[in-house]
């Protein structure tokens, strides 16, 4: 008996028929949803007393022909998201690193206040920070959108970071500890490098909720990619472009939020094969060597 037909029953030919046929009806009406909704998009409309081409006519993506267009959009949309995006991550990353090491401390007066401090971020809207760094602090519209995504990021990857090491066998501590380190330096040179390897696709995958989250500077004044497509460049050339401006930044935001996931399965392919021992030792000598000291010190039988 196969594994799939203990939990239920394997089909037999009505049940696959009428699957078959559901599949067909329903293929069928999402390509006439899909159909209906080009024709509704192609079709000509009236504003104004003036009728008006469809969206795919070309009359209303001639504005992609001229190279100052893509210019602009380019290095004033794109590279306003990308310059936040990246700058908060190596500042949530390592604020990430910092809070979940005080977190997970044994000093009570450590760890109480940060993970106070820490639910007090994870539960604050991202754009409600803004609006509040911008208006008390008045640090301007791109360290605004820097500082509320890098803390709210950071508290959650602390978080993550946090459980990694918590996670992680009780055996890697001691064997660390037999080893003569310190608690902290055992933290640092075992425990908190296979920790931060788990959880790397947890963290890729919160960098790339961080890149769209860089679209909420939009309220803030920031110049980031949707701002510049659907308010600058809608502003000048007028609302005939709104639908092709729209388009162009949504194929934008999906390859780059596409890439980074990606990048992130990969990563996570990338990590699983390590852990599984496919992979070579860390770079660093020094490093690799505590870590297999104390793995091999973990696995031996305690001495009594």
């Amino acid at each position: 008996m196969s594994s799939s037909s203990v939990l239920f029953d394997a089909p037999g030919p009505k049940a696959r028929r009428a699957s078959l046929i559901s599949s067909i009806v329903a293929g069928v009406l999402i390509i006439a949803g899909l159909g209906w909704i080009a024709l509704t998009l192609a079709a000509p409309r009236e504003s104004g007393g003036i009728t008006l081409p469809g969206y795919f006519d070309p009359s209303r993506w001639d504005i992609f022909a001229d190279p100052q267009v893509w210019s602009f959009i380019i290095f004033q949309g794109v590279w306003g998201t990308l310059s936040a995006a990246l700058t908060a991550s190596v500042l949530a990353i390592v604020l990430g690193v910092i809070l979940s090491l005080l977190r997970s401390s044994e000093i009570a007066w450590i760890r109480i206040p940060v993970a106070i401090v820490l639910e007090f971020f994870r539960g604050m809207p991202v754009l409600l920070m803004m609006l509040f760094i911008l208006l008390v602090f008045s640090t301007g519209s791109f360290w605004a959108v820097v500082s509320a995504l890098t803390v709210y990021n950071g508290a959650l990857i602390g978080e993550a970071l946090r459980a990694g090491l918590a996670a992680l066998p009780r055996g890697q501590r001691e064997a660390g500890l037999s080893l003569g380190m310190r608690p902290l330096q055992s933290k640092m040179l075992v425990e908190f490098p296979q920790a931060f390897r788990q959880m790397l696709p947890i963290i890729v995958a919160q960098l790339v909720v961080l890149l769209k989250d860089t679209s909420l500077g939009y309220i803030v004044g920031y110049a980031e990619l949707l701002r510049v497509n659907m308010n600058n460049l809608a502003s000048f050339y007028g609302n005939r472009y709104l639908f092709s401006l729209f388009v162009v930044t949504l194929v934008l935001y999906l390859i780059m939020n596409l890439s980074l996931s990606w990048f992130a399965r990969w990563l996570s392919r990338r990590t699983a094969s390590r852990s599984s021992g496919k992979a070579l030792p860390p770079d660093d000598a020094t490093q690799a060597i505590l870590v297999a000291q104390a793995s091999a010190a973990a696995k031996q039988p305690p001495q009594f």
